[in-house]
């Protein structure tokens, strides 16, 4: 049992006339999680953009520009790296953002509206990677099909996409595992400080 559920125990336990004090304090205690958790996200999030581009400085990475220039899709590399990053950068600001903002709150209210733009951004992270991961999975295995296996029949050429694309989509999943384990863990705990306060901030 966490600090807040110690709190929101003993307010639940405690005479009437004393609810408003112990209220006081459960919600700034909620708030304070709210913030951390909000905190960590933004540090995951910054982790995520960070590694991938360290790698350049660590590995020789000139192997899988060669792998996608054969392919025909150098262009596809370099510009859509180019859109996402930037797209990336633009969540980290919000992640930030929903840090400052529930950092900053003043009333039940506006913290729970906080927590629920929270969740709703970085759900939509999520979508983004998983989206940007499946595309390029696609356009992957029709290059490659293309380029190294133009010899094959229709009915190869058919087996060998759905092979590769099944392949592709437990791969995708494996990610999603991944982000479950990094932000659903953060999330439920999030989503759980919101029922808190919805209870808190109930007539009753």
């Amino acid at each position: 049992m966490d600090a807040l559920d110690k709190y929101k125990k003993a307010w639940d336990n405690q005479p009437k006339e004393t609810n408003k004090v112990s209220k006081v304090d459960i919600y700034k205690m909620a708030q304070s999680k709210s913030s951390s958790i909000v905190k960590w996200i933004f540090i995951i999030g910054l982790l995520e953009l960070i590694i991938p581009l360290s790698m350049y400085l660590f590995f020789d990475l000139d192997k899988l520009d060669d792998t996608y220039a054969k392919l025909g899709l150098a262009n596809y590399a370099f510009y859509s790296q180019i859109i996402l990053y930037p797209v990336v950068l633009v969540f980290l600001f919000l992640f930030y953002k929903n840090y400052k903002n529930i950092y900053t709150t003043d009333t039940t209210k506006e913290l729970m509206q906080k927590i629920l733009k929270t969740r709703k951004t970085v759900r939509n992270y999520i979508f983004l990677n998983l989206g940007y991961a499946f595309i390029t999975l696609i356009v992957v295995v029709f290059a490659t099909i293309k380029t190294q296996f133009s010899n094959l029949g229709t009915k190869e050429i058919i087996i060998t996409s759905l092979v590769s694309i099944a392949f592709g989509i437990l791969l995708i999943g494996c990610i999603w595992l991944i982000y479950q384990l990094l932000y659903g863990i953060l999330l439920r705990k999030l989503n759980k400080n919101y029922k808190e306060l919805a209870k808190l901030d109930s007539p009753n």
